[in-house]
Parts: structure tokens; sequence; C-alpha cells
């Protein structure tokens, strides 16, 4: 395998894998947004819930 500098050179100007690394922090940066986001309000919802059929049971 010939690594002429010429190849080398080609390879450094190639964005298209910076670009597709960024896009993929970027991504995994919002899926971990997201599931703080919904740990945070799963508690809420699931105590609503809970409240909700308590009152159901209680009042049949």
């Amino acid at each position: 395998m010939d690594a002429s500098p010429k190849t080398f050179r080609k390879l450094c100007a190639d964005r298209r894998g910076a670009t597709a690394i960024e896009y993929g922090l970027i991504a995994a940066l919002i899926v971990v947004a997201m599931m703080g986001g919904l740990s945070a309000l799963g508690g809420g919802a699931a105590g609503m819930w809970g409240k909700l059929g308590n009152t159901v049971s209680t009042n049949m």
C-alpha cells in the first residue's frame, strides 16, 4: 500500500468524515437531553396515574 503525500493531502481535504462525526455527536446530545427530560417527567406522570387509579378504585 503506497501512502504518497498526494493521497495523504487528499484524505486531509475530505471533510465528509468530520461532518458525519459532528452529526453523530449532535444526535447523541439530543438523545441524552430527551432521556433526561423524560426521566424527570416520568415520575410526575406515574404519580398522577397512580392517584387517578386510587381515586377510581376508592369511589367504585
